[in-house]
């Protein structure tokens, strides 16, 4: 297994946004959380990444307990998140936007370096045509894409994806959800947190249900796809 989340406990200040999840995300698959605002699905990448401390539970990559260990370090053995709201450097370049995501590898002068800068720009054809633009001067959806570069150039073992669609057109959630799906299929784990949950449920091998800091459903995606209370409760009766 790589990843396991153990009755994860997290609060900020006295209120208990994670009250004692559990899941596992298996290596080469996608995994996605879906739930209301305020579910806790954010908190979980968060927590998971390092940026917000365990109150109580453990996180196990590869094997190794990660619980207390720094965000920084967790970046070092392959977990990378591009965050919710995009959360680039806007007065920098694309291409300056881009090394810093590398930044912590000990190889960021290498040949692999560049091999991953050309996954990106394969990816995102529109980051190669603008990486001398500034990133705040892009659209909303070049922006979530260099997002996802970005914490691709960390050549992450699982790369958490934090609503990747939101404040997109239709056309462009499309279009991120495929490179999602490719970015899975040539090697990277995923584990995405996704208001959208149609997109969502139709790209994961399974997901699970938060309301309230709690896991209620966990089935493979196209289960919950199709069951009644997910149907009424994330994707509008249908």
């Amino acid at each position: 297994m790589l990843l396991e989340v153990e009755n994860l406990h997290v609060f900020y200040g006295r209120i208990e946004a994670i009250k004692g999840i559990s899941f596992t995300v298996d290596e080469g698959e996608i995994v996605t959380l879906i739930g209301a605002n305020g579910a806790g699905k954010s908190t979980t990448l968060k927590t998971i990444s390092g940026v917000r401390p365990v109150a109580q539970g453990r996180i196990i990559f590869e094997g190794k307990d990660i619980t207390k260990m720094p965000a920084h370090k967790r970046t070092e053995i392959g977990i990378s998140q591009a965050p919710e709201g995009r959360g680039i450097f806007p007065g920098m370049s694309v291409m300056e936007n881009l090394e810093m995501g590398c930044y912590v590898r000990k190889d960021r002068k290498s040949n692999t370096r560049s091999a991953d800068l050309a996954r990106v720009f394969e990816l995102f054809p529109r980051l190669a045509e603008r990486k001398t633009q500034a990133g705040g001067s892009m659209s909303g959806g070049e922006q979530q894409m260099l997002a996802i570069g970005r914490a691709l150039m960390a050549r992450p073992r699982v790369l958490l994806l934090d609503e990747p669609s939101m404040g997109l057109a239709p056309m462009l959630i499309a279009q991120i959800f495929d490179i999602i799906t490719e970015i899975n299929q040539q090697g990277t784990t995923v584990l995405l947190v996704e208001q959208n949950a149609t997109q969502a449920l139709r790209r994961a091998d399974r997901a699970y249900v938060l309301e309230t800091g709690h896991v209620v459903k966990s089935a493979p995606a196209d289960q919950l796809l199709n069951d009644p209370d997910v149907q009424a409760a994330y994707l509008g009766g249908h």
